[in-house]
């Protein structure tokens, strides 16, 4: 740590931060200030190393705890750590897998882009063929897989929060009721706006139109609802690449 600001006096600026944010931070913060206790009391000079972490997880209760204990106790220190990289860049933030997955936690899959075209190639077949459905589909997945939006995010859009002119997303209501501005890749701008267009042929467009909707029968123009989006992605997902739902 800098000599300047102790571990405490930094630990002490991340809670006033999040609880400024509206998290309240009640056992985290005990853990994190017994973690500050823990470094003072082992004399630690320099940046924060994955072995003085991972000797901290595993000294609670004079060292008699479980590998599940040792992983929550990291789980619950890593983000301040990956804050405090912006003061000590140099501060090592422990792989969660040091003490094994936590129970319940499954590990998510990261699609590769092979993957993701598949799925795609895969929503591209949905009926009918003179329909919105497998345009709606393959411009969501292809959205959210080359932005990184929830899929939330995704279906709050608005039509007038899609700026193809200026490439950018207005993604409204996220973290805090704030809003934020996503970029578009040059590529992914032609493929948005021939959904819009097809999208406007059959369904009519209002200020308050969302940009993906629903697609057919009693659903068409209607907004699209994230259980009947996974819904369709797992079918997909299963016929085209084997995994089971």
């Amino acid at each position: 740590m800098s000599a300047a600001i102790g571990i405490r006096s930094r630990v002490q600026e991340f809670l006033r931060e999040q609880r400024n944010l509206g998290f309240h931070l009640v056992s985290c913060g005990r853990e994190l200030l017994n973690f500050a206790s823990f470094v003072e009391d082992s004399k630690h000079q320099g940046a924060v190393t994955q072995e003085l972490t991972a000797h901290w997880a595993r000294d609670a209760h004079g060292g008699n705890v479980s590998m599940e204990t040792s992983a929550r106790r990291l789980l619950n220190l890593r983000p301040f750590l990956r804050w405090l990289q912006q003061f000590e860049v140099t501060t090592e933030v422990p792989d969660e897998s040091i003490f094994g997955s936590l129970p319940g936690r499954k590990t998510p899959h990261i699609y590769r882009a092979d993957e993701v075209l598949a799925l795609m190639q895969e929503a591209g077949k949905l009926g009918p063929a003179d329909g919105l459905r497998a345009a709606t589909y393959v411009t969501l997945f292809g959205l959210i897989a080359s932005t990184g939006l929830r899929i939330g995010e995704a279906l709050g859009l608005a039509d007038v929060d899609v700026d193809l002119a200026a490439g950018v997303l207005t993604v409204r209501g996220a973290k805090f009721g704030k809003s934020r501005l996503v970029p578009v890749h040059p590529s992914v701008i032609a493929p948005l706006a021939a959904y819009r267009a097809t999208r406007m042929k059959q369904v009519a467009n209002t200020a308050q139109s969302l940009f993906f909707v629903g697609s057919r029968g009693t659903l068409l123009g209607k907004p699209l609802g994230d259980r009947q989006v996974h819904r369709i992605f797992t079918q997909l997902r299963s016929k085209r690449l084997g995994e089971a739902p």
